[in-house]
């Protein structure tokens, strides 16, 4: 089968494109690398299993010739910082709702019917009941990201209405591991580094949210995608438990050796459009015959220890 992975060279993207080059299928990879990284993909490129073309998706015109030939799609390619939105507006917009229309339009100008597609939690907004079914409504995002992936959905429903297309939904919980180039684990990491005896935490570190191991979500997205043939499968991705930000601090402090104590900024909340508390309902996930390997506290320190191999290891490097 041939693949196409928007964002492949992205955090959740590249551990995807892993997973399907392991299983011998042919993967396309579109990125604009703002935020994926080429060296995630160096292993794939060097044996010529893994093609990348380096496209703008928000350019339509450069992105309907890289449709030809495709089985299927996987949309991941996002604004991946969702602060980033309240500063610069226009983001979630551009690369999230437009960049979405135009892989569809591409998709149909080239007959391609299936698209799995990366929404999150966030679609959910404030408020719904914890865990949050699928069914949950009506979905009143309070961010720009979450507005966008919601218009996301929106879109997909609409050309599975109209042109006959197959969706696969998928509403993460908080994706976490190695490679990670953003969320809280990596800006604690990089706090500490600067200032090894204190750890600033925005809000008051109660804020708590299920945490997932990106393999677990790459394996997820894969095994319902060959497990559910509903014109429209949309599923909850995530773990049964939660993790508060406190613990998360301690966890990352713990894993670099050191003592630090943590500093809190106050309020509820880490940022405007922040969601507190978050656990989302996985039992249809787990219906499928799905395992995870590993829960939030687990999955945390698996990241905290990889993050600060890899942050520590490329700081050295920019030295050398």
């Amino acid at each position: 089968m041939q693949w196409l992975v928007t964002g492949g060279a992205g955090f959740i993207g590249s551990h995807v494109v892993d997973r399907l080059v392991e299983r011998g299928d042919q993967v396309r990879v579109l990125d604009d690398l703002s935020s994926g990284r080429r060296e995630f993909l160096s292993h794939h490129l060097d044996a010529g299993r893994v093609d990348l073309r380096i496209v703008d998706l928000t350019d339509y015109e450069a992105t309907v010739p890289h449709f030809d030939g495709i089985d299927r799609v996987i949309h991941l390619a996002a604004n991946p910082d969702i602060r980033l939105g309240t500063r610069v507006t226009d983001t979630d917009l551009r690369h999230g709702t437009i960049a979405t229309y135009n892989v569809l339009e591409s998709m149909r100008q080239h007959g391609v019917k299936d698209i799995a597609f990366a929404s999150s939690s966030v679609v959910y907004g404030e408020g719904a009941p914890l865990p949050t079914p699928e069914t949950h409504g009506p979905c009143v995002p309070i961010s720009l990201y979450g507005a966008s992936k919601s218009a996301g959905e929106g879109l997909i429903g609409a050309y599975v209405g109209t042109f006959g297309f197959r969706a696969w939904i998928f509403r993460f919980a908080n994706i976490i591991g190695g490679r990670g180039t953003h969320g809280v684990i990596f800006d604690f990491i990089h706090k500490l580094i600067a200032t090894p005896d204190r750890l600033e935490v925005l809000g008051d570190g109660r804020q708590e949210k299920s945490y997932m191991l990106v393999e677990d979500c790459a394996d997820a997205m894969l095994h319902v995608i060959d497990h559910s043939d509903e014109p429209v499968t949309v599923m909850n991705l995530g773990t049964e438990d939660t993790c508060s930000v406190r613990r998360i601090g301690e966890i990352v402090i713990e894993v670099m050796g050191l003592s630090a104590r943590m500093e809190y900024t106050g309020g509820d909340r880490g940022w405007a459009g922040d969601i507190p508390k978050a656990r989302l309902a996985i039992d249809q996930m787990l219906a499928t015959g799905f395992l995870l390997t590993c829960h939030s506290e687990e999955a945390v320190r698996t990241t905290a220890a990889l993050l600060f191999e890899e942050i520590a290891g490329s700081r050295v490097g920019a030295q050398d």
